[in-house]
């Protein structure tokens, strides 16, 4: 259907056009045309270009890429002749041959329009594959931090648990401590009370002996 759409009208009458694709080379340095055999009839354009390039009659001028469209001219010097080629990857779309620098001109000009315009989908699907891909990316990079902060909530809630369990065992030991050292403060005290007693009635002892002597040796 785009074919349909986008063939060129008649430029000159000296133009010819074949609709039976070719296969073509997509490198912008070799020819555009391969050297399998034209699927076209013997006396197509497709098929004489073709037989020139393979033969090497004539020399690729210009090609403009764009996306898997191209457009090429290429002249034969012997007959002054110019080839321009539309195609599609590796496939003619059309060939026009004249004599006319003006209308070879032209017709490559139109043909490079063309391809611009119908590489619009395939360039924008390109870039949006890209984006696609490079979303994607993003996408498992944040999966990957998220699933990393979601491990380190685990790890954190785990040990502010732990901590949690051991400081109030440490609280429960802590106040176990403090009752034994309190009930041991309070056996001291007790024990420093029996004595400070245990000593003043020996002191009261000493003292009454004391006295008892001094009054028999009078």
């Amino acid at each position: 259907m785009l074919i349909a759409g986008l063939s060129v009208n008649a430029l000159a009458q000296t133009s010819t056009a074949s609709p039976a694709p070719t296969t073509v080379s997509t490198t912008p340095t070799a020819t555009v045309i391969a050297s399998k055999p034209v699927a076209s009839s013997a006396n197509s354009t497709i098929s004489e270009l073709q037989q020139l390039m393979q033969n090497q009659g004539v020399s690729e001028l210009r090609t403009t890429y764009n996306g898997n469209y191209g457009a090429s001219q290429l002249f034969k010097p012997d007959s002054r002749t110019y080839y321009v080629a539309l195609f599609q990857q590796k496939n003619f779309w059309r060939v026009v041959k004249t004599t006319s620098e003006t209308q070879a001109e032209q017709v490559y000009k139109s043909f490079v329009g063309q391809t611009e315009k119908l590489a619009e989908v395939d360039i924008r699907r390109i870039k949006l594959e890209a984006e696609k891909q490079y979303t994607e990316q993003l996408i498992a990079a944040q999966e990957t931090r998220l699933n990393a902060l979601q491990n380190d909530l685990v790890v954190q809630q785990q040990q502010e648990q732990n901590v949690s369990v051991q400081q109030d065992q440490a609280r429960q030991q802590a106040q176990l401590l403090s009752n034994k050292q309190q009930a041991a403060r309070g056996e001291l005290q007790g024990l420093q009370n029996r004595i400070r007693t245990l000593e003043a009635q020996q002191t009261v002892l000493d003292n009454g002996n004391f006295g008892g002597a001094k009054t028999i040796r009078k």
